[in-house]
């Protein structure tokens, strides 16, 4: 059962990109971590939907660089 989100709808759309694109380049939430140099314990609180943690327009800058991918596509189109 997936739990509810406490996020608002952007933030969870950030998370849930930032997650997705992690996964499609085969990198663990630990090796993630140490990427950006964050604890493996907030990025795992980030990704949890029940969690208050969540990602800053510095965390998603680092995330840009180091994934190699456009800032931009964290974020959707048009506003939710």
């Amino acid at each position: 059962m997936q739990k509810e989100s406490i996020n608002s709808g952007i933030e969870q759309y950030v998370i849930n990109k930032v997650k997705e694109i992690r996964v499609s380049k085969g990198i663990s939430q630990a090796k993630l971590a140490h990427m950006v140099e964050l604890s493996v314990g907030f990025v795992g609180n980030v990704e949890n939907p029940t969690h208050i943690a969540k990602w800053n327009l510095n965390h998603l800058n680092r995330i840009s660089l180091v994934l190699d991918v456009p800032f931009k596509d964290f974020f959707p189109e048009k506003g939710i």
